[in-house]
C-alpha cells in the first residue's frame, strides 16, 4: 500500500510541474501572437485554440495538488464558529459532498472523454483535434481530486487544519 501512496503522490507531483509547464507554453503562445499581431502579420490560426486547451489542462492538472496543500477556495468562518463535535461533523459532511461531487463530475466527463473516442469526433476551431484530447484531463483530474477529499474524509489529513499546525 505504501507503494501505491508513493506512486500516487509522485503522479500528482507531475502533475503539478506538467501544469506549470502548460502555463509557461499558453503565456508564451499569447506572447507571440500578440507580437506578431503588432509587427502587422496575421497570427496562428490555431493559438485560441491551444489557449483554451491550455487552460483546461492545466486548471485540471494542478487541481489534485491545490487540494492537497489546501489551495483551493473553502470558507471557514461558520465552522469555526462552532463546538468542536459539531465542527468535526461538518467537515465530514463537506467531505463526502466534496467528494460525491468530484466523482459525479469524473464519471460524465468521462462518459464524454468516451464517446468522443468511439464516435470519433473531433474539435474544430483554428486546427482540427479530436475531442478527446480537450476532455481527458477532466475525469482524472477529477478523480484524484476527490481521492485527496477522502484522504480528509478518513483522517489522513484535514482541510481545515492551519498551515502553523503543520509546519508549512
Amino acid at each position: 500500500m505504501a507503494h501505491i501512496a508513493n506512486l500516487y503522490n509522485q503522479i500528482i507531483l507531475l502533475f503539478r510541474i506538467l501544469s506549470g509547464i502548460v502555463v509557461v507554453c499558453v503565456f508564451a503562445l499569447i506572447v507571440t501572437d500578440v507580437l506578431v499581431r503588432l509587427a502587422g502579420f496575421s497570427p496562428w490560426i490555431y493559438s485560441s485554440g491551444l489557449v483554451e486547451y491550455g487552460l483546461l489542462w492545466f486548471t485540471m492538472l494542478a487541481a489534485p495538488w491545490l487540494a492537497r496543500i489546501k489551495g483551493h477556495v473553502f470558507i471557514d468562518a461558520v465552522k469555526v464558529l462552532l463546538p468542536a463535535p459539531v465542527q468535526k461533523a461538518m467537515a465530514k459532511i463537506v467531505y463526502v459532498i466534496c467528494i460525491v461531487s468530484c466523482l459525479v463530475f469524473a464519471y460524465y466527463a468521462g462518459g464524454l472523454f468516451l464517446d468522443a473516442i468511439r464516435l470519433g469526433q473531433m474539435d474544430v476551431r483554428g486546427e482540427e483535434m479530436p475531442l478527446w484530447t480537450l476532455l481527458v484531463p477532466i475525469p482524472v483530474g477529477f478523480t484524484m481530486v476527490a481521492i485527496e477529499f477522502i484522504r480528509f474524509l478518513v483522517g489522513i489529513d484535514d482541510m481545515y487544519a492551519t498551515a502553523e499546525k503543520e509546519g508549512i
